[in-house]
Formats: C-alpha cells, sequence, structure tokens
C-alpha cells in the first residue's frame, strides 16, 4: 500500500505543480476556453494556482525527508476539497472539459489523504 501511495502521491504532486501553475503564469491561454476563468477575478485563480502548487510540493517534500510527515494527508486533504470547489465552478459555468481533470485529482487527493491518515500513515 505504501508504494501505490508514493505512485499516487507523485503523480499528484506533478499534476499540481502543472495546473498550479497554468493558474498563475497562463491565465490568460486558459481564458479563452474556459468560461469560469474569465468570469473570476485572477487574483483569485492565482490564489488557487499558488495553493495547488504548495500542495503539490507537500505531497512529497515532507515523507521523503521525514520532516512534518502529518502534512501530506494534510494537503491531500485540502487538494481535494480545492478541486471538488473547483469542480463545482466548472459545473456553474458550463465548462465540462476540464472537469474530469478536477474530479480525478480529487478522487486521487482523498485517496491519499485516507491512505496517509488511515490506512499507512508514515
Amino acid at each position: 500500500m505504501n508504494g501505490l501511495l508514493w505512485v499516487l502521491q507523485i503523480a499528484l504532486a506533478f499534476l499540481c505543480l502543472g495546473g498550479g501553475n497554468f493558474k498563475i503564469f497562463k491565465i490568460d491561454e486558459l481564458q479563452t476556453t474556459v468560461n469560469a476563468m474569465r468570469e473570476l477575478p485572477h487574483g483569485l485563480w492565482a490564489f488557487m494556482g499558488a495553493i495547488e502548487c504548495l500542495t503539490g510540493l507537500c505531497l512529497i517534500v515532507p515523507g521523503a525527508l521525514n520532516l512534518l510527515p502529518r502534512a501530506t494527508p494534510i494537503a491531500a486533504a485540502v487538494l481535494a476539497a480545492q478541486s471538488l470547489l473547483i469542480s463545482a465552478l466548472y459545473l456553474y459555468y458550463k465548462d465540462f472539459a476540464p472537469l474530469p481533470y478536477s474530479l480525478v485529482m480529487a478522487g486521487m487527493a482523498a485517496f491519499i489523504a485516507y491512505g496517509r491518515f488511515v490506512l499507512k500513515p508514515f
């Protein structure tokens, strides 16, 4: 189980870092295709992107360095909540293309949080 959780943590961390950087630095490109990106302020998307990048780092660094390993499941839980919030925004603004990406991230993050809190803590 530990190996599966690590693989999921690494995969989700890369998704977070990529998605977060896109929300921070390439918001103009996203606005052309995603209604929610046009409707909400740039600052809100940049803030959500920063949280995504931070949680992505917290999925790997604390467990790998054995520094505050409880930060990993907390970061996963925060990411699951944020991904569900973003999914709700996509539904509200009828943006169905990015919805699967957001829901998959929420599911992976929820499983990692459960796995690190209950099944195989550090």
